[in-house]
């Protein structure tokens, strides 16, 4: 084994990924979908087998286990370009021109969903207490909200699609995936707090404790937010800004392990809502700041590519083959179910109170089916907080976490596309198909 090279397997991934797009091309499915398969396939629990005499005997050992371990901290930082993505969506001008119809409907769609995938797990967990963790639950129920627009937009492109529907669609898919880092931020924290506990109620960690950390978090942000638009007078090249832009998403990566140390408080800060926060102050700072995020948005791609990579590396097969399979598959079921009803009905509800046509209401919740790249970024920070636990409840929910929002989202990926054509076809958004 010594003479696979980490730097050789991560070329191999690479090209194995590359490839993928060709099949998901002629099969019409979202590229996203070919890298999560190439990282199963590529991944220790399938590739690895080759070197592990064809056994899942002592796997979590194996050479390529460890390679798909020390390469995971890309996944955090792709996920600190995501979030900073996401920030610059929150330009004034831009929120002012949709109106405040696209933010209700934003967030009665992203918490209903959130809300029904808790209802849901809840009442599975009083059937299955020792199986479905309250960690798990509220991580499922935060994950929940998030929506991943590349597949609507795809069709909307594919198909020329315009109308009030696709008006009102596009804003709220921008503003969507804010809403679930927040929410995140907030059902996140107190998991991580129940998971630390003690079996006893403490306000200060309940309450207080996760309210300072996502204060703290925003505060970081903005603050680096105002001193890279600051740095920006200085440095006028695209190269430049986009090295100062790298800077503060990897220091905010940085702090949030700095200010886990005790002799910081122990706090477990948000990276994402330190980079969402980042982004927001620097696209209202700097009026050129489109520049930069042109040139991010090249620098990127293969940066997403491995992050979609290592997220299917990481799906553990073996669970599926032993006593947790079914209760995977079970929890998936309910997770893809309620969400789905959780979207559309919340998506219906906030289009009712903004007074949007009845077509927006009927069908804009079946055009905010796909999930994918934030959701399975906050799957994978969740899995490695918890899988490093103490506690063995916690960790079998962190296992648990990651395979459950992976094959929901393979699922998502299949029919998203094919929802969301039906939704604007049916709402009278798409021209007739030559």
């Amino acid at each position: 084994m010594e003479y696979l090279h980490i730097f050789v397997y991560i070329a191999l991934l690479l090209l194995a990924a590359l490839l993928s797009t060709r099949l998901m091309k002629l099969l019409k499915l979202p590229n996203v979908t070919g890298y999560i398969i190439t990282g199963i396939i590529m991944g220790p629990f399938v590739f690895g087998l080759l070197f592990n005499n064809f056994t899942y005997d002592g796997i979590k050992e194996s050479a390529i286990y460890g390679f798909v371990d020390k390469i995971k901290w890309v996944s955090t930082i792709a996920l600190g370009f995501i979030a900073f993505s996401i920030g610059t969506s929150f330009k004034i001008s831009t929120l002012k021109a949709v109106g405040k119809k696209v933010v209700i409907i934003t967030v009665f769609e992203a918490v209903f969903a959130s809300l029904l995938v808790i209802i849901a797990l809840v009442v599975a967990h009083f059937l299955f207490p020792n199986q479905i963790s309250w960690e798990l639950i509220l991580t499922l129920g935060a994950i929940a909200s998030a929506t991943a627009p590349a597949a609507t937009l795809m069709i909307i492109k594919q198909y020329k699609a315009r109308g009030p529907m696709v008006d009102t669609l596009l804003p709220v898919v921008a503003l969507d995936d804010a809403a679930a880092l927040i929410l995140f931020a907030i059902l996140f924290q107190v998991a991580t707090t129940l998971a630390a506990g003690t079996g006893t109620f403490d306000v200060y960690k309940m309450l207080i404790k996760p309210f300072i950390e996502i204060i703290i978090s925003l505060a970081i942000g903005a603050t680096l937010g105002f001193f890279i638009s600051l740095l920006n007078k200085w440095f006028k090249s695209r190269n430049n800004r986009l090295i100062i832009a790298i800077f503060s998403i990897f220091l905010s990566c940085g702090l949030y392990y700095l200010f886990k140390m005790p002799q910081l408080g122990g706090f477990e800060l948000s990276s994402l809502l330190m980079c969402m926060m980042i982004g927001c102050i620097y696209t209202n700072m700097c009026k050129d700041s489109g520049k930069t995020l042109d040139v991010m948005d090249r620098f990127t791609s293969p940066i997403y590519l491995m992050f979609f990579v290592i997220s299917g590396a990481s799906l553990d097969l073996t669970i599926f083959f032993n006593k947790s399979g079914l209760l995977v598959l079970a929890i998936a079921g309910i997770y893809l179910v309620f969400r789905v009803i959780g979207k559309w009905s919340g998506a219906f509800t906030g289009a009712s109170i903004s007074k949007c046509e009845p077509k927006i209401k009927k069908y804009l919740g079946f055009a905010l089916i796909p999930q994918a790249g934030v959701a399975i970024g906050l799957a994978t920070t969740a899995s490695a907080l918890f899988s490093a636990s103490e506690n063995e409840t916690t960790r079998i929910a962190g296992s648990l976490i990651i395979a459950i929002v992976l094959t929901s989202t393979l699922v998502y990926e299949l029919i998203g596309p094919m929802v969301s054509k039906f939704a604007l076809k049916k709402a009278g958004e798409i021209q007739e198909e030559e």
